[in-house]
């Protein structure tokens, strides 16, 4: 069986992203082991000259590592993803990169009908940095607009049509999982460029030495 970290890219007390990959956990839990992090509790990113890490940070890093792919729920605010989350992504490729050649999957969940997509596909830039180098799933948005009355007492989807939508969308990032795994034949050369990256320059040292 398949061991997802799910982020809960927000760290509001009540939040219809955390709903969402609860309703996941629950539901695909014969397919998958889907463990839920929160970015709640991690500081603001600061770079400082000895590189300190949050340990938070640390053991978010760790999970993500064993795991065999990560769902990310980002709500979206002003057009874009939260800074907590902006900033959680920025302390994983601080020194370390769990995300390197990751699958990962994007969802999103917002109180209006666009649910969530620019956020969506600003993350989606990040994610794809070369400071992250993250695989995503391609043509896998799942946008959940008017969150707020999505999900019955029980916190299931109440759209029968969604439900399936994100079925098929799932079963697609198992599978996703497994060739990603086929695709890895560059991931050395790609640790090799994530170890000379420079976060005090913003470029390797390879281009620092020409």
């Amino acid at each position: 069986m398949k061991k997802f970290i799910a982020i809960v890219g927000t760290n509001a007390k009540k939040s219809t992203n955390r709903t969402l990959l609860q309703y996941m956990k629950k539901r695909y839990a014969a397919s998958a082991e889907i463990e839920i992090v929160e970015v709640a509790g991690l500081p603001l990113f600061k770079k400082t000259k000895e590189m300190l890490v949050p340990q938070y940070a640390k053991e978010i890093a760790q999970k993500i590592d064993v795991a065999d792919g990560v769902i990310i729920g980002t709500p979206e605010y002003d057009h874009s993803i939260p800074a907590i989350l902006s900033s959680a992504l920025a302390w994983l490729s601080y020194g370390m990169h769990p995300l390197l050649d990751k699958p990962v999957m994007i969802t999103g969940a917002s109180y209006g009908a666009l649910g969530a997509s620019r956020a969506q596909a600003q993350l989606r830039q990040i994610l794809d940095s070369p400071e992250i180098k993250a695989r995503i799933m391609p043509s896998s948005e799942f946008l959940l607009g008017n969150s707020l009355k999505a999900f019955d007492e029980d916190g299931n989807l109440n759209d029968q049509e969604q439900s399936e939508q994100l079925d098929g969308l799932f079963k697609d990032f198992l599978l996703f999982t497994d060739i990603s795994n086929q695709l890895n034949h560059a991931n050395v050369t790609n640790e090799k460029e994530m170890n000379n990256f420079s976060w005090d320059e913003g470029s390797s040292r390879r281009e620092e030495e020409k």
